[in-house]
Formats: C-alpha cells, structure tokens, sequence
C-alpha cells in the first residue's frame, strides 16, 4: 500500500455510527466500509438498518447492526453489551442519530425539549465518554460529531435543536481538549441542507428549498455524497493533526 492510500485507508479500524440506518449516518457508514472499516450501524428501526446493510455489502463491506434507542437507558447499555461480546474494539465514533421537533416555542412541551437535548447533546457524551478508554489505550481514535447550520445561527421552530447543535459544538471542543493528547482527534461537521427525513419539509416547499441554494455560495444544496469526502477525511490517518474543529459543509451559506 502506497503512503497516498495509507493516509485514507481504515483497513482493520472498527467504526460505530449512530442513526446509521437512514440519511447521513448511513452515508458516512458507506463511505467508511468502502475504505476499509468495519462498521456497526446503530438505529431504532430494523428496516432501515437492513437497508443500509445490503448497501454496504454490496460494495463488499463488513458491516453488523444493532436495533436500539439510544436515549432509553436500558437499550443504551444493552448496545454497549453488544458491542463487547462481539468483541469489537471501537476506533472511530460517529455520533449521527438526531432529532428536530420544529414547533413553536410556545408549543413545544418540555418532554419534547428534554427527548432532543439527550438524543442530540447527551448521547454523544455518553457514547464518547463509554468509548474513548479503548481509543486511548491504542493511542488513536477518532470522534466526529453532528453539528448543524443552527450550532450559529437561528432557524424558525427549532429551538431544542438549535440549543442542542450549539451545546455539539463546545462539546467537541471539550472533547478534544480531554482527549486528543492520547491521540483521540475530536471534530464535528456541520452540514447544510441534505436531502434527509430532517429536511423534508424544505424540500417539499420550492420556494424555500431555492432560497436556501440561493443563499450558499456554490448556488445548489447538497447532494448526500457531499458528506463522503469530509467524513473519511477525518476519520481516516490524514487527520491526524486535525482536532477541535467544527467545519461546515454547507456550500458556504455561512459565508453570508
């Protein structure tokens, strides 16, 4: 293998990826067992993990799955079991699964606040924090977290996850700060707009869906594969002076 393809390869790491049965999640799996990882996709419905599954497969990737809840606690440590007793090591962490309740402040119950703060801002610790030991003991790892557009800026009817995606960020930060001395690199990706179960009412409605590729400077929205290339950057050996960083893959919306 040539110093070019080690820098990307993943070959013999173990990766674990959260909401990796549908949208991003399962995007960033594909592009990890198509260099080379061994992926365990964690997700609350089987058909959608099956689905990512054979997709995955069929590039002749290894890949496991495990149906779970993450913010039910009792589901969460049985997806811990899961992972000893198949003896999966994990060395690279992403934390995909989220939610967005998009109501009105005013109408947003607290049980619906509490459900997107643990599902987006804690679970991520808990994860991380169950995870890193193995990561240090290597001397290498990688954590890559889900940010968002709204991690700096205010969207309408989104205010649990806009205060979740600003908490991701200053936990990357902390993260990394923690960990990376040990060689555990911390950074999150803040997409724009993705065609994913998330965004689907903006890509119902035209006239939004327009404005927002008006607004970056590269005049379109995303395609799914734009996350590919970030993804294995950071997950792979080339990144391995890249930490505490959020960077946005937003076509530079941001810039404006």
């Amino acid at each position: 293998m040539d110093t070019i393809t080690k820098l990307f390869s993943l070959k013999g790491r173990n990766a674990l990826i959260t909401g990796g049965g549908a949208g991003l999640g399962a995007e960033m799996a594909f592009v990890l067992a198509g260099a080379g990882a061994h992926v365990t996709l964690v997700g609350r419905r089987q058909n959608k993990l099956d689905q990512s599954f054979e997709r995955i497969e069929n590039i002749g990737g290894t890949v496991a799955t495990i149906v779970a809840d993450l913010n039910d606690d009792i589901q969460f440590e049985e997806m811990l079991g899961t992972l000893r007793e198949n003896g999966r090591e994990i060395d690279i962490l992403i934390n995909g699964a989220g939610i967005n309740p998009r109501k009105p402040a005013e109408t947003l119950s607290l049980n619906e606040w509490d459900t997107t703060l643990r599902l987006n801002l804690t679970v991520p610790f808990r994860l991380a924090r169950n995870l890193v030991s193995t990561m240090q003991k290597k001397g290498w790892g990688r954590i890559i977290n889900i940010a968002s557009l709204q991690s700096i800026r205010a969207f309408p009817n989104s205010m649990a996850y806009g205060a979740s995606k600003g908490g991701i960020t200053q936990l990357t930060r902390a993260m990394a700060e923690a960990w990376s001395r040990d060689g555990v690199c911390c950074n999150a990706i803040a997409p724009g707009l993705f065609p994913t179960e998330l965004t689907q009412s903006i890509f119902q409605n035209s006239q939004a869906l327009a404005k927002m590729a008006e607004n970056t400077c590269c005049g379109r929205n995303a395609e799914l594969s734009d996350i590919w290339g970030l993804t294995l950057f950071l997950a792979s050996p080339s990144a391995s002076f890249v930490t505490r960083q959020t960077i946005y893959l937003d076509g530079g919306y941001t810039a404006k």
